[in-house]
């Protein structure tokens, strides 16, 4: 047996592998933070009913996404609001005229972002309870979701900008205290804008934030069922190198150190996509003394404002009334 040859047959094979495996993460990472537009989309992909060819290219390249329509409004009267952002992406907003009761002065204004590939009307159920309780309400498509423009998702690193465009607006048009609320991409976005850009809000309300990037992408493997490693360290890596940054370096577990408000953070254990570690991490790192952190027994990675409605309730009812804003 020639083992020089062997070695090096081995050797080429384990390369070729190693490649072939890095361009499939490259399209995956590429379709996971890409969305077209609804215009573009021809008919849904459906896995169970796709041809060979179909599902060997969902499997090998992605599914090619598309931003999902707004398929409910708001309850209560609204305005439709444009906010640019500073790298010049235009956000659609939806901004509640008033607070719930007028005779009673709005305690404040509730700025309020969904999670990746949903949009501002999977979260009107969370914006009604605000309303309700009387404050100001502002919802935002993130970019390259819903009504937003831009088609590129970099899960919570530019999207920061968004927020900051948020809160820039209400600082301006209303003064009063905000509250940031976000859920999963949104409440990681709020995160990394507190730190990057130093916002103060007056409380924050965090809903299954992942630890970091690559935390987030373990969860994706966990639910569509593939190795963890290497798998998520490459999509890590290709999806921050097709977007223009160093995505090992996105870690919300970090970002929350900077914040010094009060904060809910709220988790489901029965959470798929973030871990207990991720949360209680998180928990860990928040400085403000006024911090409280929730679990949902019933609970996964969906809305614990619809899931569990009535312990939703009283635990951010609980917590805002303990902020005495006013």
């Amino acid at each position: 047996m020639n083992w020089k040859k062997l070695l090096k047959r081995t050797g080429y094979t384990i390369l070729v592998l190693f490649v072939l495996l890095n361009i499939l993460a490259a399209f995956h990472a590429y379709s996971f933070t890409k969305f077209y537009d609804t215009s573009e989309a021809k008919e849904k992909f459906n896995i169970d009913s796709a041809g060979f060819f179909d599902k060997a290219g969902a499997v090998l390249f992605g599914i090619k996404a598309y931003k999902k329509k707004i398929d409910s409004l708001p309850p209560f009267a609204y305005d439709t609001v444009i906010l640019n952002t500073q790298d010049g992406i235009s956000l659609e907003a939806w901004e509640s005229k008033h607070a719930c009761y007028d005779t009673i002065s709005p305690y404040g204004t509730v700025i309020m972002f969904h999670g990746h590939g949903a949009n501002k009307s999977a979260i009107l159920h969370e914006a009604e309870a605000f309303y309700k309780m009387n404050y100001h309400v502002l919802l935002v498509d993130f970019r390259a979701h819903g009504n937003s423009s831009g088609n590129v998702c970099t899960i919570g690193y530019e999207e920061s900008k968004d927020v900051k465009a948020a809160y820039d607006y209400v600082v301006k048009t209303k003064g009063d205290e905000i509250i940031l609320w976000g859920i999963s991409l949104g409440a990681a976005a709020e995160m990394k804008a507190v730190n990057d850009f130093e916002l103060r809000p007056s409380a924050m309300i965090l809903e299954m934030p992942f630890g970091s990037l690559l935390e987030a992408v373990k969860g994706r493997c966990r639910i569509m069922g593939v190795p963890q490693q290497p798998t998520a360290a490459l999509l890590t890596f290709w999806g921050g190198a097709e977007r223009g940054f160093y995505a090992f370096n996105h870690n919300p577990e970090e970002y929350a150190k900077k914040i010094n408000c009060p904060v809910l953070l709220q988790w489901g254990e029965k959470d798929n996509r973030v871990t207990e570690k991720e949360t209680e991490t998180i928990f860990g790192n928040v400085p403000s003394s006024k911090k409280t952190l929730i679990r949902y027994a019933s609970s996964g990675h969906q809305s614990l404002c619809i899931n569990e409605q009535e312990k939703w309730m009283n635990s951010v009812g609980q917590f805002l009334r303990s902020l005495q804003l006013k």
